[in-house]
């Protein structure tokens, strides 16, 4: 995977986006009610960072399957987007199925003509604000009160703008449905994401609702987020962890891909400032040689 994103900089000249949001409404393969999510403004065709990899992890067969004009959930992408692979699967994750059902915010299927998405243990890092921001609230590329990570909605981050250092940077680590779940494919609009963990936040949908919006199903972030209360720094494996934060099932830590496609396991331990740290892109902190 880390090869694939340093091919997929040198051919496009940038860092993949974390997925592909339209500005505008749909004409083609639209359907009503998810065009866009009004909460997040999240729009089709919605294709996240692994499916626009394809090409670059011998998958080419599978991208040339895919018609990435459409929407993810139109009947026509139906047969790629449940496709399992095992580059995207780590064998310690326990996916109790090959697919996720995409659900509404009271857990039915989203009623469209492709509602399953299959697994993906891997999500990019997003940087210290929560996945749910949207641009009504912010601006999603500033260095601090934005999407400070390399990858986010329709980002096209530059290599040269990350200047942290590559290997000061985490691009992406893992997800477990122990936690909640995670995608290969791509976000529906109006999708909700709901926690596992017993221990979940009550996230943006409320006490007691434990979801998040569609961005969680494919990033995570490290906090401390400035549209969450209180503000928290939760490091891999955190007992408290979000739906939008990284959890693994090895012990002690988890595996965190870095800028430069090297990878490091990063203990649950880690000194929560190193973790702030090492997740954002720009901000400009000096981080020890022996920060995990």
């Amino acid at each position: 995977m880390g090869l694939a994103l340093a091919n997929y900089e040198s051919t496009h000249g940038c860092i993949v986006s974390g997925y592909i949001s339209s500005t505008v409404p749909l004409t083609i393969g639209s359907v009503s009610g998810y065009n866009p999510d009004p909460q997040t403004l999240d729009n089709g065709p919605g294709w996240g960072w692994l499916a626009l990899l394809l090409p670059y992890i011998e998958q080419t067969p599978l991208a040339n399957a895919t018609n990435f004009n459409l929407p993810t959930w139109t009947a026509q992408n139906s047969t790629v987007t449940t496709v399992q692979i095992s580059a995207y699967l780590c064998p310690s994750a326990n996916n109790p199925t090959p697919t996720c059902r995409m659900v509404d915010a009271n857990r039915n299927l989203l009623p469209v003509a492709n509602p399953y998405f299959a697994r993906s243990n891997y999500q990019y890092n997003m940087g210290w604000n929560d996945t749910s921001i949207t641009p009504a609230s912010t601006s999603y590329d500033d260095p601090v009160v934005g999407c400070n990570g390399p990858i986010y909605r329709n980002s096209g981050v530059k290599y040269a703008a990350v200047t942290d250092g590559l290997s000061n940077t985490v691009f992406a680590s893992e997800k477990t449905p122990f936690l909640a779940d995670a995608t290969w494919v791509g976000i529906i609009p109006g999708y909700r994401h709901f926690a596992y963990n017993a221990f979940a936040s009550a996230g943006t949908g409320g006490v007691g609702v434990n979801y998040d919006y569609p961005g969680s199903i494919l990033a995570s972030h490290s906090g401390p987020s400035l549209y969450e209360s209180p503000r928290v720094i939760h490091p891999p494996n955190s007992p408290l962890g979000h739906t939008d934060e990284f959890y693994s099932l090895h012990p002690g830590g988890a595996n965190a891909l870095m800028g430069d496609g090297s990878v490091r396991f990063v203990k649950q331990s880690i000194n929560l400032l190193t973790w702030q740290a090492l997740s954002s892109r720009s901000v400009g902190e000096v981080i020890s040689a022996d920060a995990n």
